[in-house]
């Protein structure tokens, strides 16, 4: 229960303050006309998507991994980080937590009617057409997928993944700001679309298909990369195991020996790598 709060809370504040900053990056630039450059808002729109995200990263990413995103979750489940009922828990959570985050900028914001929900066609500042969008949608959010698995995988996880993260959602959201508002999350898309009504809703399937879509590629590649991931055992395997090891000390004593002298074998060619890689620099 306690990963699906924090995918809830997290999710929340990424709406709240993502759109929410947008909201009030585009009531300024109005305010002020063209004193305030449109990439100025972007940059603002992406930073605050892009640090909120960092926060929550170490605020929850102990807890749950720090998904927010239906389209993360769904490649983590790909790669066998996580079972199917999480999955659909972290699902829910994300999107109640994206409506509720909308609900909460709808309350503070009354009398508007935007509350940067994604759009592309006449409500998208090019112009941009429904099969556009959609590309759009699938490339930001594979890569972005993509980064966020390479920098949660136990042997490249570090103190800094989460500004790593952080920093692909900036370039991602830099990107795709002037086009759609900024996606490449189905959450962040649902829950202003819900709140916001209008056109909004009718467009929202768009955002929500391409960001699933990129996904599911961004796992696909991960494993090609990083090969499959050792599925844990389960509790069942491990009483059997530690069972046959009782009954047969001595085939589990040769076995162990084994994998030491694997280990060995391929410590011993790591370094002869290395030595050759040495000569050849030299």
């Amino acid at each position: 229960m306690k990963k699906y709060l924090a995918e809830f809370i997290g999710t929340l504040a990424l709406a709240l303050i993502g759109c929410g900053t947008a909201v009030g990056a585009n009531a300024l630039f109005t305010a002020l006309g063209m004193g305030l450059p449109v990439a100025f808002t972007t940059l603002t729109i992406a930073v605050a998507f892009g640090v909120t995200y960092i926060a929550m990263y170490y605020a929850f990413g102990s807890v749950s991994g720090c998904h927010l995103n239906p389209a993360v979750s769904l490649a983590v489940l790909i790669n066998k980080g996580m079972g199917v009922k999480d999955f659909f828990g972290y699902i829910i959570a994300q999107l109640v937590g994206a409506v509720a985050g909308a609900g909460l900028l709808a309350l503070f914001v009354q009398g508007r009617t935007s509350l940067d929900a994604c759009a592309y066609g006449d409500s998208s500042t090019f112009g941009i057409t429904i099969w556009m969008a959609l590309g759009l949608e699938l490339v930001t959010s594979f890569l972005f997928v993509l980064v966020f698995l390479g920098a949660t995988d136990k042997k490249e996880k570090t103190a800094v993944s989460g500004i790593v993260i952080g920093l692909a959602l900036v370039a991602v959201y830099l990107f795709s700001v002037p086009f759609t508002g900024g996606g490449a999350n189905p959450a962040r898309a649902f829950g202003p679309a819900i709140v916001q009504l209008s056109t909004a809703i009718t467009q929202v399937w768009v955002f929500i298909v391409g960001p699933l879509v990129g996904g599911i590629l961004a796992a696909l590649v991960n494993k090609i990369f990083r090969g499959e991931p050792k599925e844990a055992k389960t509790i069942e395997e491990k009483k059997t195991d530690a069972k046959a090891k009782k009954e047969n000390p001595i085939e589990a004593a040769i076995a162990a020996d084994e994998e030491d002298d694997d280990a060995e074998e391929a410590e011993e060619d790591t370094k002869e790598d290395a030595k050759d890689e040495e000569k050849v620099t030299e």
